[in-house]
């Protein structure tokens, strides 16, 4: 996600941050860069010319502060003009209404539209809101059977009707079903369409018109680039809409749609698509995503994601034994869990600050997170017993736990060494003074998981 750009920016910033004088000719020289980063991005023209100006017309007439650098200044006029180029602040989905409060996806066939529908579904769901899920698309086969699968693997309704109502019956038999059974929001999947032809826009807006959605959202594929702008363009002449859904946006390392989307058709981005996963769905926050272009990295949503998925108890649980002096492969296999639950190592090298540079070199290896597939299995291959004392591994045991991970014994070894390296440093906590101890354990506590400590000290 925005990738090839946070890299160049990151790049051009490092040239500057340092100085402590930056000239006219300096700057244009920056702001060309950018320019060119920009339309790389796959930004269009005219907003890329009009962010340039603007952040140049700031530039100029700034103040630069003793306490800051010209540099660091410049960097901090383009995060804000950033933000405000990504919408300023973040647009919440609007489900306050009389129940139930209906949400209207729309978009073009394959662009994740019913996959959101139940991503969505999920995140409402956290609100303890009750919450029921109906398909509109009696074109597509099985697209109402596609809906009802995810709706079960999330534990949400999904309403069946006869397929052989129009698309309009099907909506008024939803929203009166939801009104009979008490559900506090109502979320619509439309029929996707192919091309953005006359017929299927009139569908929509007579669906949109007799129903009257709190929200209308379009769902578009970031992949396509600017020709999602466009199509948003489109739907906005046929249909109000109230925000826009960005799917698949981590496989765009370029971002130039969600970097466009607000200026060119002033709909707000509302979530964004950034795995297959169910849960990987974010509400889009525009000064977070400006931070991690720039290289400021994204700690909140980090720890956001890490009070989401770590267990409290569980995580005082290993601080106490880590204060005792206590590490062994159960406790190695429960943080190696713990980051895989976090979208791995390169998911979250992508949050920290100072990232950005280094993020070819962490993609190009690939090795972390390979490196981390092997000791999982290697773990997995050993028995309980040899898991709670590593020490009893001899060469018998060493090679029988390589054949069964698919490995050698020097990876075992290479293994067991890393593990030594580790519970040394763990009796060094163990020794230190209470009071040392109780500070590690309120920090580990706000992360709910010490490799998330260990990552964040790894940047610092």
């Amino acid at each position: 996600m925005f990738d090839n750009f946070s890299q160049k920016i990151s790049g051009i910033f490092n040239k500057i941050s340092g100085r402590k004088f930056i000239n006219e000719s300096d700057l244009k020289d920056v702001l060309r860069e950018i320019r060119i980063a920009l339309l790389e991005a796959d930004v269009a023209l005219s907003v890329a010319k009009e962010f340039i100006v603007k952040i140049q017309d700031i530039a100029i007439g700034q103040e630069v502060y003793k306490s800051v650098t010209p540099g660091q200044m410049v960097v901090k006029i383009v995060h804000d003009e950033l933000i405000k180029l990504l919408g300023g602040e973040k647009s919440d989905i609007n489900i306050n209404s009389k129940p139930p409060a209906i949400i209207l996806l729309a978009g073009l066939q394959a662009s994740g539209k019913t996959t959101s529908c139940a991503k969505l579904a999920k995140i409402l769901s956290k609100q303890n809101k009750k919450i029921l899920l109906a398909s509109l698309d009696i074109y597509r086969p099985a697209a109402a059977l596609q809906l009802k699968t995810l709706a079960k693997q999330i534990n949400v309704d999904c309403a069946a009707f006869d397929e052989n109502k129009t698309p309009l019956n099907l909506a008024l038999s939803a929203k009166e079903y939801a009104k009979k059974y008490n559900y506090d929001i109502l979320i619509l999947d439309s029929a996707g369409r192919t091309v953005i032809d006359q017929k299927m826009m009139t569908e929509i807006k007579e669906i949109s018109e007799k129903i009257k959605p709190i929200e209308n959202i379009l769902v578009v594929d970031a992949m396509i680039g600017q020709d999602g702008v466009n199509i948003a363009k489109s739907f906005n002449e046929h249909l109000d809409l109230t925000g826009v859904i960005l799917t698949r946006l981590d496989g765009d390392a370029r971002g130039g749609s969600a970097l466009t989307m607000k200026a060119i058709t002033n709909c707000p981005i509302k979530y964004i698509g950034v795995g297959e996963k169910i849960d990987d769905f974010e509400e889009f926050n525009p000064e977070r995503i400006a931070s991690r272009i720039v290289g400021m990295g994204d700690v909140v949503t980090l720890v956001e994601k890490a009070q989401e998925f770590f267990d409290e108890d569980k995580a005082q649980s290993t601080a106490k034994r880590l204060q005792q002096g206590k590490f062994d492969f159960n406790d190695l296999l429960a943080q190696i869990r713990n980051m895989k639950k976090l979208g791995g190592f390169s998911k979250i090298a992508k949050l920290l600050p100072g990232i950005g540079t280094l993020q070819k070199q962490i993609d190009a290896r690939g090795g972390m997170e390979n490196e981390v597939k092997l000791q999982e299995a290697l773990i997995l291959s050993m028995t309980k017993k040899e898991r709670a004392k590593p020490e009893i591994l001899n060469s018998s045991r060493k090679k029988r736990i390589a054949l069964g991970a698919g490995s050698t014994i020097q990876q075992v070894n290479s293994l067991l060494k890393k593990y030594k390296q580790m519970q040394k440093m763990v009796l060094k906590v163990g020794k230190k003074d209470p009071e040392e101890i109780e500070k590690m354990m309120d920090q580990f506590s706000q992360s709910k998981s010490p490799i998330f400590n260990n990552i964040v000290n790894m940047n610092n």
